[in-house]
């Protein structure tokens, strides 16, 4: 515990000093035509952002710059097939790992203030303390992000990381969905409009067939309880022909195969682990339906315009999740408000590490059996 708090204090003076280092010494070469955006978090969140880069590419502003992308290693298959069209060079990390990392830190540092960039990008609403520091690591005075808040950053660290950027954007009080802050943030970057209303991706599309059910949620907590899961299928079973997926990452094989035990389903197939990322973007863009827990899985859906059902808790309601009623048309969300609702997944209620938070475990069967129905294959 005591080497980890150490490495921590290490992490911190690179963060938190270095930077100031590093300006002093970018004072003395030019910067180039070159833009650094700083992209670090989940699967969704990078479904929700990325369209944004071919915008930035093909803008009269900066069609003659070169843009390097700072991201997460756990979606660098979408980024690199999808988008290495418009990327210069990425580097990729896992950001969360990295604070008690100095040693990669301060190496990925003198990467990014050996690029010479002349603006860097940091368009996640929910800033962090090690992209923001990376972001100033790059050596750059022209940082530009959000004003934030303190859900990814405590708040005396980000009262010193504020004073690296020479913009801070606030966000809008009637812009929640997550989509809508990175197109007003590019909007602000470009001082032009943008009119996308939605992600979309690119997939090679043949026939509709299959339902794939992702149980994941990320945290045990944040997901529909598995039972509740097996009985679904059971219902699925009993009111199609479909071939019934169960489908994730290698951390859902685990639930999948508990699922798959309490189903007792022989027209199941479980192909968690089995899939990568952009093999299982093709495989949702060619399903019937899925029915998801609030995950990367309904914003993939949404992009490939496939049917959805997807269980909502309250957590970050409105941001991710539920869409606005206009930009999709066959996909429903189910929830049951409660008071609690925006507690950024900071439960008030004591609950174990192995229950869902109650503001999933009240949704029942009954709910999002009523939704699949409306997209359900029948034969």
């Amino acid at each position: 515990m005591q080497k980890n708090r150490n490495l921590f204090r290490l992490t911190r003076f690179i963060l938190l000093k270095i930077p100031y280092v590093f300006r002093f010494f970018a004072l003395f070469k030019p910067s180039k035509k070159r833009i650094l955006i700083i992209k670090a978090d989940a699967i969704g969140d990078y479904v929700l952002f990325r369209n944004f880069i071919e915008i930035l590419k093909q803008s009269t502003k900066y069609r003659d710059y070169e843009i390097d992308l700072l991201g997460n290693e756990i979606w660098r298959d979408i980024a690199t097939t999808h988008d290495g069209q418009y990327i210069t060079k990425f580097f990729f990390t896992k950001a969360n790992n990295l604070y008690y990392s100095p040693g990669a830190v301060f190496k990925l540092g003198l990467q990014l203030f050996g690029r010479s960039y002349e603006k860097v990008l940091n368009p996640t609403s929910t800033r962090t303390f090690i992209t923001d520091g990376l972001g100033a690591l790059s050596g750059s005075s022209n940082l530009i992000g959000f004003e934030s808040d303190t859900e990814g950053i405590e708040p005396k660290y980000k009262v010193k990381t504020d004073k690296f950027y020479k913009t801070l954007l606030p966000i809008p009080p009637l812009i929640h969905f997550e989509f809508a802050r990175n197109r007003y943030f590019f909007e602000q970057a470009l001082d032009q409009l943008i009119s996308i209303r939605k992600q979309f991706i690119g997939a090679n599309r043949t026939t509709k067939s299959g339902i794939i059910v992702f149980p994941g949620a990320g945290l045990k907590s944040r997901g529909w309880e598995a039972e509740k899961f097996a009985l679904l299928i059971k219902k699925l079973e009993q009111n199609t022909n479909e071939i019934i997926y169960l489908a994730g990452g290698k951390a859902e094989i685990p639930l999948c195969n508990y699922i798959m035990e309490q189903s007792q389903s022989a027209s199941v197939v479980n192909i968690s682990g089995k899939t990568n990322l952009n093999e299982l973007i093709e495989l949702v863009a060619n399903s019937a339906m899925i029915i998801c827990n609030d995950s990367s899985a309904v914003h993939i859906a949404a992009a490939v315009d496939t049917p959805f059902v997807c269980i909502v808790g309250g957590g970050h309601f409105d941001r991710f999740v539920p869409y606005p009623e206009d930009i999709v048309k066959n996909g429903s969300f189910i929830y049951e408000k409660m008071d609690c609702y925006y507690c950024n997944w900071n439960c008030v209620f004591k609950v174990q590490s192995d229950e869902s938070f109650p503001c999933i475990a009240g949704i029942d069967i009954e709910q999002v059996w009523q939704a699949t129905q409306k997209y359900l294959p029948v034969g």
